[in-house]
């Protein structure tokens, strides 16, 4: 695994409300999969630090491994804390309260995240309240850009979630749709495990696809045909294996063949994800698309989808990639809005799997 990196420190966050200055530095943990993230938050506007360690071991099993990732988490987190905390110029005893992402992701990880924020607190005296992750990626944008002009689509990419959600204003959402199967980013992950070009699987086959040729291999757009929101990726992803089966089955590849498969392939997923969430803007009369998640770091689908919005007139909010993946500083912007609405102490905060489960407030569809 990696040191803590400081990524991000005494910067603004745009989303902020100067009513959280009640919760004057606010300590916010994320740990929902394979990265642990701290921030210190001052007055619900500025991050005075934060740290993100990625987990390299899980590269040597081709994805991440649960019961690693938490043992990871339970090792890293106490200091990453004092880090953070030294980093900031903040003692402990200076803490207002503590934000923790409790759902959805791997219970595991949560837990450990849940129980240090809940045993850290309660230490302190000070109150701990829970935030979802989804909706930290759903408002990523805001931590550099403000608010949007509403109401707005947000596309949600990573390895574990594809979702394309309607914002009327922050809290108000409704569901449009997602992933049937595969998330996009986990149909990378298992292209690039195809192909043998390790874990995780976006950055090497972004890299590949720009030397390949998008059209050398028919790859299905799934469910394009369909009307509705809904996405699916793993009948890409077996066409892909069917491909590779019949060049020889495994790899090593021939170069080119390699990278024209990844030009293919991700030709086929930015397809499907643009014409989508050009079709939810269409259906919403959306002002604006927001887009988070791993997945954002993409570079087509950031230039597809910022070429496809200035011919459609709409704004286009894209994080800097360090708050595409996951990240403590969203989780702080959520976090800073709920407690400047008066979010209290949450005294039955438990780790929530699923996000159906989860308690995100939001909208049928």
């Amino acid at each position: 695994m990696t040191a803590p990196a400081a990524s991000h420190d005494g910067a603004a966050i745009q989303g902020g409300h100067a009513a959280a200055a009640r919760a004057r530095l606010v300590l916010w943990i994320e740990t929902s999969c394979d990265d642990t993230s701290v921030a210190v938050l001052e007055d619900g506007t500025r991050l005075r630090a934060h740290l993100i360690a990625a987990q390299d071991l899980h590269r040597l099993y081709g994805g991440v491994v649960p019961e690693l990732a938490a043992r990871a988490h339970l090792e890293l987190l106490p200091r990453m804390v004092a880090a953070a905390l030294d980093e900031a110029g903040v003692a402990a005893d200076r803490l207002t309260a503590i934000a923790v992402t409790h759902a959805p992701g791997l219970v595991g990880s949560l837990v450990v995240g849940v129980a240090f924020a809940r045993a850290f607190g309660l230490a302190l005296g000070i109150p701990v309240v829970g935030v979802n992750h989804i909706e930290g990626h759903l408002l990523a944008t805001l931590l550099e850009h403000g608010e949007p002009p509403w109401p707005a689509v947000s596309l949600v990419v990573s390895g574990g979630h594809t979702e394309l959600v309607e914002i009327r204003g922050v809290g108000a959402y409704r569901w449009l749709g997602s992933t049937r199967d595969d998330a996009a980013g986990e149909a990378y992950d298992k292209v690039a495990k195809l192909l043998g070009l390790g874990f995780p699987g976006g950055p090497p086959i972004d890299r590949l696809a720009a030397t390949g040729d998008p059209a050398a291999f028919d790859f299905p757009r799934p469910m394009l045909d369909q009307p509705g929101f809904e996405f699916s990726f793993s009948g890409l992803k077996t066409a892909v294996a069917m491909t590779l089966a019949r060049a020889g089955g495994g790899p090593p590849f021939a170069e080119r063949f390699t990278a024209d498969v990844a030009a293919s392939f991700q030709r086929a997923v930015v397809d499907t994800l643009a014409a989508k969430s050009l079709r939810a803007i269409e259906a919403t009369g959306a002002r604006a698309l927001l887009l988070g998640g791993g997945v954002a770091c993409n570079g087509e689908l950031r230039r597809r989808l910022t070429d496809d919005c200035a011919r459609q007139g709409v704004a286009l909010r894209i994080p800097a990639p360090r708050f595409c993946a996951d990240n403590a500083a969203m989780i702080a912007l959520v976090g800073a809005r709920r407690l400047a609405r008066g979010a209290a102490e949450e005294a039955e905060l438990d780790a929530v799997a699923s996000l159906e489960a989860s308690g995100l407030s939001i909208s049928a569809r």
